[in-house]
């Protein structure tokens, strides 16, 4: 079908005035048949007062939340939106800082066998035997996030050290969740049907200060669009259709606590 462009008459000439329904007729050309491997999924991630990209972003301050892939920044106390699709827990393996490519020397899952560790004075787990390599516990949450114009957009969220703690109440939390049927009964509703409220507070122990996540319930996902598209996200994840560049982050402002595992 012919595709037309509108047209103003300014004075004697006329200004062409793009109209959105040619996008519409031309929609998915050209992205539609990209793989996980054309496409990088975005990281959510808590700025901190010495994290790199606030040299870059002239109106970041440490506790907004920051996508690695947009640049977009959002304030701490305003948050995010999200919907929970997916949950994995990995161990992931880390060359000794300032050496290798900064990719990761061996991602392991929870169910492989995990290499032996002992706790360093810097609280990091280094492997026994591996030249200094560490292992970190990192919590992987794949989200939805939700944009107050409606507007989706696939994300990871990260969860480890300080936050690793945070990210077993938020697995309580959904796990914990009920709902009734059509008949009165109670059930346990999927890990997409609920929409959470992301922010950030300052927290600090003996060893630091920084910026954690503060996670709390908004509501039920009610848009069956979103809910849809929510389940689809899920179950390409599940599928492993989902493709992750991990980046070694360093963190500069706080020690963990947690225990050796």
């Amino acid at each position: 079908m012919a595709t037309t462009i509108a047209k103003k008459k300014k004075g004697e000439g006329e200004v062409a005035i793009m109209d959105e329904n040619m996008f519409a007729a031309d929609a998915g050309v050209g992205v539609s048949d990209l793989s996980s491997e054309d496409l990088a999924i975005p990281f959510l991630k808590v700025l901190q007062k010495m994290s790199d990209e606030l040299d870059d972003l002239d109106d970041a301050k440490a506790g907004d939340i920051y996508n690695t892939v947009t640049k977009n920044v959002v304030k701490g106390k305003d948050g995010v939106t999200v919907i929970n699709c997916a949950y994995s827990l990995q161990y992931i393996e880390w060359e000794p800082r300032g050496t290798g490519t900064g990719a990761p020397h061996h991602i392991y899952s929870s169910a492989d066998d995990i290499p032996q560790t002992e706790r360093g004075d810097d609280n990091k787990d280094y492997v026994v035997g591996g030249s200094g390599r560490y292992l970190e516990r990192t919590a992987q949450h794949y989200v939805l996030i939700i944009d107050e114009d409606g507007m989706t957009q696939q994300a990871l969220l990260p969860m480890k050290s300080t936050q690793f703690k945070k990210s077993k109440q938020w697995n309580s939390a959904m796990r914990s969740l009920k709902m009734k049927d059509s008949k009165g009964g109670l059930f346990t509703p999927p890990r997409f049907s609920h929409i959470w409220k992301l922010e950030t507070v300052p927290e600090e122990n003996k060893n630091g200060s920084w910026h954690g996540w503060q996670i709390s319930k908004d509501s039920v996902v009610s848009d069956p669009s979103i809910y849809a598209e929510a389940k689809l996200f899920a179950e390409s994840i599940l599928a492993g259709q989902v493709s992750v560049k991990h980046v070694r982050e360093e963190e500069k402002t706080s020690s963990d606590e947690d225990v050796p595992f």
